[in-house]
């Protein structure tokens, strides 16, 4: 039942906003060139934006800072009982939702899909936004240059949801509880 209700949900919401924009005589397929015009005009301004992002996250990883960090503050990690596999999560999350689903999935085959890391990185995964990622292409589609306290506030974000999601993962997944 609710599997033809889901595979029907989008084609009944096209042919509604189809039959709407009839009713209302829009020249639906001429508004819909326009609006993929201008996004293909908003996709070529926001392109120097995320090319600079992942240059400098590819840099960011192939240099080994992000291997040298989680090495150097791995003893820190051990006080709190957190594994020190989910730093890079840490890090790059706030820079590249792929760039983290890449090393969480390392994680997740490192560890096994049932284990208090994984648990842990599933939540941080799930729990903070690639604020680096957001800003850069909402706020250069408008053309918006300063934004500082939007990265400030994006970054406590972040660092709250990582906060949070050490502590979900300790009280729904206790490490002694985990297959």
């Amino acid at each position: 039942m609710y599997e033809m209700i889901s595979a029907l949900i989008l084609p009944l919401m096209i042919a509604i906003i189809f039959i709407a924009g009839i009713i209302k005589k829009v020249p639906v397929y001429e508004e819909f060139v326009e609006g993929a015009k201008d996004g293909f005009k908003v996709s070529v301004t926001i392109i120097p934006y995320l090319v600079a992002l992942i240059v400098a996250i590819s840099m960011f990883r192939a240099s080994g800072a992000l291997d040298w960090l989680a090495g150097s503050l791995g003893f820190i990690l051990d006080k709190f009982s957190i594994p020190a596999d989910i730093l890079p999560i840490m890090v790059t999350r706030s820079l590249s939702g792929s760039a983290t689903l890449g090393l969480f999935s390392e994680l997740a085959s490192a560890h096994g899909a049932n284990s208090f890391a994984a648990f842990m990185g599933a939540i941080m995964v799930g729990s903070s936004e690639t604020t680096f990622y957001v800003l850069s292409v909402y706020f250069g589609s408008v053309g918006i240059k300063k934004f500082k306290y939007a990265i400030l506030t994006g970054l406590v974000a972040d660092a709250m949801g990582i906060v949070l999601a050490i502590w979900a993962a300790r009280v729904f997944f206790p490490a002694s509880s985990v297959l």
